[in-house]
């Protein structure tokens, strides 16, 4: 025990003569402007000094190098001090207790720099520190801020106020959070290094609503005017939650057009305006506009904005139509097709909206209308009257257009009804028409004299002409005044039409001309009277004249003459 007893003193007098020039004092301290700080200090020297006429101390700012002459915070020996810090500084702290504890009061921006503390033993024993204090005076308290803030996930904010003034003692208090979600605080009291910070955690879920919404922290101390606040925006990072463009719109063809797409999310989404499967447009932006110039009905289709951010993706589709005028309808081929045939005629077109259908046949309306982009017109067993051209109208309210093709029919001859023999004055007349396609030949026999007439002969007169596709042919038979026995004009004619798909043979009946009879009626009536007038005359011209024999005869040649001209 005892051989304790004289250990002691002795490792007290080893550390003594180990120590050497040192200080500790905090790193960095911090304090409200126009409060109080209090720097804590406690310095060493070595043992083998032994200070003379006292212990004295300063604290420089700035510098630690007397001979910068850097501003005198705090000078134990005089009270000559830099102006800035006259009245401010005292030294709490007890030097010969090797305490160098500085409190400086009504502190400003421009107190903040670093503080450096020197020990003066006298003599040659003096020694500034190169440890140092860097103080931070603050005009308003710190808010620890997360580098992200997620939407819909837990977020603590926490508001930091140092209480390194013993007389005055802070609180803390969250402005603006009536609008937050249930909202949590808690208080909490950290002391390091002889330095104290209070500070206050908000605990709460932002949703996207909340982002650029302003949250507040003020620091005050009781019973003080002094008050300091702080305000931050929140940048709440969410998915885009709309995406919004043009409704679906119709256009007209030629147009141009512009699709706007808006993006709410943060940050700023890749926003991109697809067609199919092909990219137009893209950027980095809140909005995009996608301008479509002189547009076709290739344009027509479904147009989707897409928003992407990082942190979702979404997207909007618009159906832009395209109106236009009906396109020139396309047909069947013109056809040449045989009587009895069936034909479907194709009519198709495109237009927007979708047009109406007509077919028409040398501009009379046949079928029925349809409205669609295409049209079958059935034919069924095809006529000769089914031969001419066919048109398909193409109609909706921006415009129409047509096409049309020729349906030739092809059939065997057939004879009208306007073939026939007339009596005319120069004898027989015989008339053959017939229809046909190709046009028909028309040759005409007499059987009683065993002759086919085809060409033009002196005898006959034959003559033909082709209109159409009907033939005429006509013949004439006996100069007048020929007759058979019976005292009328013998007439035995056929007449033979034919083409590549037929022949017809076929006996011509004799008819008298309505105008032929009439004027034998005509004449005959006529003739009674001149008769019954020269009977007359004659009796008249007797009394005066013996020759009436002679003028009774002369005017007998004179009727039969009249009658055979007439």
């Amino acid at each position: 025990m005892w051989c304790l007893e004289l250990l002691l003193p002795l490792l007290l007098i080893i550390n003594d003569a180990s120590c050497q020039w040192n200080v500790w004092i905090p790193r960095d301290i911090s304090a409200m402007t126009n409060s109080c700080v209090v720097i804590p200090c406690t310095f060493m020297y070595p043992s083998g000094i032994r200070p003379y006429r006292g212990i004295h101390g300063i604290w420089y700012f700035g510098q630690p190098y007397p001979q910068l002459f850097p501003p005198v915070v705090f000078k134990s020996r005089t009270d000559v001090v830099h102006e800035s810090y006259k009245g401010r500084t005292k030294l709490l702290g007890d030097l010969h207790q090797r305490n160098c504890t500085l409190l400086i009061n009504n502190i400003g921006a421009e107190h903040s720099g670093r503080y450096y503390f020197r020990a003066d033993l006298g003599g040659a024993n003096m020694y500034t520190y190169p440890d140092f204090a860097e103080l931070k005076v603050l005009d308003q308290p710190n808010i620890d801020v997360p580098e992200e803030i997620v939407s819909d996930e837990s977020l603590e904010l926490t508001c930091y106020a140092p209480d390194n003034c013993p007389d005055l003692t802070p609180e803390i208090q969250w402005m603006y959070t009536d609008y937050l979600p249930d909202p949590e605080f808690s208080s909490s009291y950290l002391e390091e290094s002889n330095t104290a910070v209070l500070s206050n955690t908000l605990t709460f879920t932002p949703r996207p609503m909340h982002n650029g919404q302003l949250l507040g922290c003020r620091v005050y101390y009781p019973n003080t005017t002094l008050v300091y606040e702080r305000l931050i925006s929140l940048d709440i990072k969410y998915a885009p939650r709309s995406v919004w463009v043009n409704a679906s719109a119709e256009v007209m063809e030629g147009s141009t057009v512009m699709l706007h797409c808006e993006v709410d999310s943060n940050p700023h989404p890749r926003i991109s305006w697809t067609f199919g499967d092909q990219e137009l447009l893209w950027d980095t932006a809140s909005n995009i506009s996608l301008i479509l110039d002189d547009v076709t009905p290739a344009n027509e289709g479904v147009y989707t904005c897409i928003g992407d951010n990082g942190y979702g993706m979404m997207n909007t589709s618009l159906y832009l139509s395209v109106k236009y005028p009906p396109r020139e309808p396309t047909l069947n081929e013109s056809m040449t097709v045989l009587e009895g045939t069936s034909l479907a005629l194709h009519c198709s077109t495109q237009g927007s909206p979708a047009p109406t259908l007509t077919w028409l046949k040398d501009g009379e309306l046949v079928g029925t209308i349809t409205a669609d982009e295409l049209s079958v017109l059935e034919i069924m067993e095809i006529t000769p009257q089914g031969d001419g051209q066919y048109r398909c109208l193409a109609e909706n309210e921006h415009g129409r257009a047509s096409s049309s093709l020729n349906i030739t029919v092809e059939y065997a001859p057939v004879l009208l009804e306007e073939s026939k023999c007339t009596v005319v004055r120069e004898g027989v007349q015989c008339v053959c028409m017939a229809t046909g396609n190709p046009e028909p030949t028309i040759e005409f026999y007499l059987p009683d004299l065993n002759i086919t007439i085809n060409e033009t002969d002196g005898r006959y007169n034959f003559y033909t002409h082709t209109d159409g596709h009907t033939t005429t042919g006509m013949i004439k038979l006996r100069e007048k005044g020929e007759r058979v026995d019976n005292g009328g004009p013998a007439v035995n004619v056929h007449c033979s039409i034919y083409n590549m798909y037929g022949r017809e043979s076929v006996f011509l009946e004799l008819q008298q001309e309505k105008k032929y009879m009439m004027a034998v009626i005509v004449g005959t009536i006529g003739g009674v009277a001149v008769i019954a007038f020269i009977i007359a005359a004659v009796r008249y011209v007797g009394h005066n004249n013996k020759k009436e024999k002679t003028g009774i005869t002369n005017l007998w040649a004179l009727w039969l003459d009249w009658r055979g001209k007439s």
